[in-house]
């Protein structure tokens, strides 16, 4: 199997055709959010190293610490899709959230180098961040003793 991690300083950013393709599905899968309690509607998209775009939306529920947010609900589509590494990963919200830690620490669990790019679906304002940026020293399978 490929470890995603010894890849993850080597990716090349997203062409600004992927960028814009990968903000769009997020827009997109932003329509499919379900929070009836918060009514904060989150969309996110992965972008996947052989140039597909997985999309998932934040699944709420009435016990809130099992919500299911956009971005991991995308990182589960996509594994059970057979995918393992992603280059980018685009969250469409109003303000333009950033990830939170679980996530993050999802994502890298796939690269810690992935590129996030946050938009704001109000204004537009789309802001670029690498994953390594915004979780430095991730927890990571090198922090596991070996048996």
């Amino acid at each position: 199997m490929t470890d995603v991690h010894s890849h993850a300083s080597e990716i090349d950013p997203p062409s600004d055709e992927d960028v814009q393709r990968l903000i769009q599905a997020a827009i997109s899968a932003r329509d499919h959010a379900y929070a009836p309690h918060s009514h904060f509607y989150v969309g996110a998209a992965l972008l996947t190293h052989d140039g597909r775009i997985v999309e998932g939306c934040n699944v709420e529920n009435a016990s809130y610490s099992l919500t299911q947010c956009a971005e991991r609900t995308a990182v589960c589509t996509a594994v059970a899709g057979g995918y393992r590494m992603f280059h980018a990963v685009a969250i469409a919200s109003i303000g333009g959230a950033m990830p939170c830690g679980a996530c993050r620490q999802v994502l890298a669990e796939f690269g810690s180098d992935l590129y996030v790019y946050t938009i704001d679906v109000i204004d537009g304002d789309q802001q670029m961040r690498r994953l390594s940026e915004l979780l430095p020293d991730a927890f990571s399978t090198s922090d596991i003793p070996k048996r």
